[in-house]
């Protein structure tokens, strides 16, 4: 079996997928951080293809950076300065070559996010 990664994104205080939200996908080795790819949600919170697909899968350390205040600005979410979630990195480990799902919870004031299936 070959490894990975995909996300869902659900605006919990909409009650909805959260679409148009861009990700950024790093690989952190010791200090170093390699941008990846960039992929933006589509209408149902998923992005079109996986983010980290099998041919590119490897080990390690890796992380998503969700830009969580462009998409509360796009959505309506009453401004703040500055936003109270603005850019939400979130950094995690894949160790076996496995299917890794890293979803998202979003409000304005807080998130959660687990290894999914």
């Amino acid at each position: 079996m070959s490894g990975y990664l995909t996300t869902h994104v659900l605006d919990t205080a909409r009650g909805c997928p959260a679409a148009g939200l861009k990700i950024d996908l790093y690989r952190i080795e010791g200090e170093a951080r390699t941008f990846l790819r960039s992929l933006v949600t589509n209408a149902d919170g998923r992005t079109d293809s996986q983010i980290l697909p099998a041919e590119d899968f490897a080990t390690g350390t890796y992380e998503l950076v969700f830009h969580a205040g462009d998409y509360l600005d796009a959505n309506g979410t009453a401004p703040e300065s500055p936003r109270f979630l603005d850019v939400i990195p979130l950094r995690f480990g894949m160790s076996e070559a496995s299917h890794y799902h890293v979803p998202l919870l979003l409000s304005p004031f807080g998130y959660s996010t687990y290894r999914g299936s």
